[in-house]
């Protein structure tokens, strides 16, 4: 096996078979994740690198009763325009190439769940289905020192994408939501977190439902030329 070429060895092609499988979940299956198969990813995700290996995330995971209580009282917080605000400001806008990237997304999902171009109504009633979760029966919340700033949140950042992929291998669904960081002081309220942690995201996760038409596209990816500059001399 050609050790010099990472792409023909097994372990790339499993990663690759992974990162190619993994899709932000719209609709989850109401049968929960079994205990010992969460902390199998979760272990696995602990594995991820850090600044100064600070590990500045806590995970906050929501089940059974205490997800309903979660989603419905994030629902209707959202839905009456209460307790907002983000720990993390949100973009100020998007520009560009990242602008197209986000209404791309957007209209791919609002075309497999049949909200046309022009129905704001349809468009926020799909946007509150963050707030419920996706019908998810799992939710964790995942937050920062406040200490470590912005740093500590770009290491939360990575401790997430290594979580969805040990998801992933777990044939477990997940999606990463910022939405639900947009009313964090209620969320860490609902789930005991220390008021003085940065809210981070959320993630709902479960079984998928790929019955559902939410989960029936995929999101396009930049090419390489598009993001990597390379500098030899």
């Amino acid at each position: 096996m050609d050790r010099m070429n990472p792409s023909a060895t097994g372990e790339a092609a499993a990663l690759d078979k992974l990162l190619s499988e993994r899709h932000s979940c719209r609709a989850f299956l109401p049968q929960a994740v079994d205990v010992a198969v969460q902390k199998s990813f979760l272990a696995m995700a602990q594995k991820a690198s850090s600044w100064c290996n600070s590990q500045a995330w806590q995970v906050a995971i929501a089940s059974g009763a205490a997800v309903e209580r979660f989603r419905e009282a994030m629902y209707n917080a959202a839905r009456d325009g209460t307790q907002r605000g983000a720990d993390f400001p949100f973009p100020k806008e998007y520009t560009g190439p990242y602008l197209a990237r986000r209404r791309e997304c957007g209209f791919q999902l609002y075309n497999a769940v049949g909200v046309e171009r022009g129905d704001k109504a349809g468009g926020a009633r799909q946007a509150l289905e963050n707030f419920r979760l996706f019908g998810a029966p799992h939710v964790a919340i995942l937050t920062s020192d406040p200490g470590l700033d912005v740093y500590g949140a770009v290491d939360v950042g990575g401790y997430v994408q290594v979580l969805l992929l040990a998801m992933q291998a777990h044939g477990v669904a997940a999606i990463p939501q910022a939405a639900l960081a947009s009313h964090s002081a209620l969320a860490k309220s609902l789930l005991g977190i220390d008021p003085a942690r940065k809210v981070v995201c959320g993630i709902s996760f479960g079984y998928e439902d790929t019955s559902h038409p939410a989960n029936s596209y995929r999101t396009s990816r930049a090419g390489l030329d598009e993001v990597v500059t390379w500098v030899n001399d």
